[in-house]
């Protein structure tokens, strides 16, 4: 399972619709269980690093590093392999600490654009369940 922590508001309705879209497709280890954080809360939550060697965090920010979605299919299936829990940390409007981003395994981003947090929610779900196919080797993605 892979546990998303995402700051800022909760889903609105037209998130949900799209989101359940994708989650009810995803299969073990695939699957996601979604956490929600008020910005400020998640902040302090993440300052004191919960996480530890067992843990992949994934942070997702405009700084990191731009990967193919094969690419991103190929990090997911390596860290189950080796039995850690995938975590994946959404910002809310201010995003993360430069500590955040030090502490974390793997920094993404998804363009040099910023986008709402609610509409990485969506991005993340889908390049999920697209990693999940691009593993068993489905017909969802083509290059």
């Amino acid at each position: 399972m892979i546990r998303i922590i995402a700051g800022g508001k909760k889903n609105s309705g037209w998130l949900e619709t799209a989101l359940s879209e994708y989650e009810k497709r995803l299969n073990k280890p695939f699957d996601i269980k979604w956490e929600f954080y008020d910005e400020e809360k998640l902040n302090s939550f993440l300052e004191k690093w919960p996480f530890s060697g067992q843990d992949f965090v994934i942070v997702c920010d405009e700084r990191g590093e731009n990967i193919s979605s094969p690419e991103f299919s190929e990090k997911l299936s390596k860290a189950f392999v080796y039995d850690k829990n995938v975590i994946i940390l959404i910002g809310g409007a201010y995003g993360f600490s430069e500590n955040v981003r030090k502490n974390s395994n793997f920094v993404w981003s998804f363009s040099k654009l910023v986008f709402p947090h609610l509409i990485v929610r969506l991005i993340v779900c889908e390049q999920i369940y697209r990693a999940q196919e691009i593993s068993k080797g489905g017909k969802y993605h083509h290059e």
